[in-house]
């Protein structure tokens, strides 16, 4: 009986040292011991709030996730839910294309390879990967052979923050005929180029089966023109093609989609 009532009271004494012991995860969170019923039960408390029930090993080998911390790029946290961010060793598809936008827009290394990206944002919403992933599960669609991309400004043209409302997903072949390479063609105006044997203005118009040479006029503002006319015919039949498997908003924003000069 004696035997008994010591380690009971060695349980206790062991239980009081550890309530309140403080370490860091393998992820640089702090932890504090809140409730130990034993070895196999113990929570733990992190700095904002979140409680996680663990055992004291994991406690020890610093292997406890906040599931709240963010910790993709300062802003992305995986959150509580059925979402998973791997399944057998392989990363999930909802977890890749989650985790490539919050790269897009908070990594300065992918902005400083893709400077479109510089003062993009995703919505507090989607900082929480269990609410992306719903997103995904309910708005993602296959094409056989073909990627399909998430897009933000197909719906509000210019749009610089990737939310429920704004996105879409998008067959790759549509994001690259939308492209406007702002970047290389500098001050003229979309789809419009210096000829420089003739010192006149020339347009070519990028389409489905390659670039496709207009013509050579006057005036920037001409030759964007004609550009224009062409570029609208061609999204629209690409629109087309897609008719039966794109989302039907995306159809009609296409199908109604205005070339602007300073696109």
């Amino acid at each position: 009986m004696e035997n008994i009532k010591e380690k009971r009271q060695n349980f206790r004494d062991q239980a009081l040292s550890r309530l309140g012991e403080t370490r860091l995860n393998n992820y640089g969170s702090r932890m504090i011991v809140d409730e130990y019923n034993n070895s196999a039960d113990i929570w733990v408390r992190f700095d904002n709030g979140n409680m996680v029930n663990c055992t004291w090993q994991s406690f020890v080998n610093g292997t406890v996730k906040d599931v709240y911390a963010k910790t993709l790029f300062g802003v992305g946290y995986i959150g509580e839910g059925k979402y998973r961010t791997s399944t057998n060793g392989a990363l999930t598809p909802q977890y890749i294309n989650w985790a490539s936008m919050i790269a897009r827009c908070y990594s300065k290394k992918w902005q400083e390879k893709i400077e479109t990206y510089i003062g993009c944002s995703v919505a507090e919403e989607w900082h929480n990967f269990q609410n992306f992933a719903k997103f995904y599960d309910e708005n993602y669609y296959s094409i056989d052979g073909e990627r399909v991309e998430l897009d933000k400004d197909i719906l509000v043209k210019g749009n610089r923050v990737y939310s429920p409302e704004t996105c879409v997903f998008v067959p790759k072949r549509i994001n690259t005929i939308l492209l406007s390479r702002k970047k290389s063609r500098g001050d003229l105006p979309i789809g419009v180029r210096i000829n420089k044997t003739k010192k006149k203005y020339e347009t070519l118009v990028n389409s489905p089966k390659g670039r496709i040479y207009i013509g050579v006029y006057d005036t920037p503002e001409e030759a964007f023109e004609n550009y224009k006319i062409h570029k609208e015919a061609i999204i629209k039949s690409v629109a087309d093609e897609y008719k039966d498997v794109i989302p039907e908003k995306v159809y009609n924003t296409l199908m109604s989609y205005s070339v602007k000069i300073d696109d």
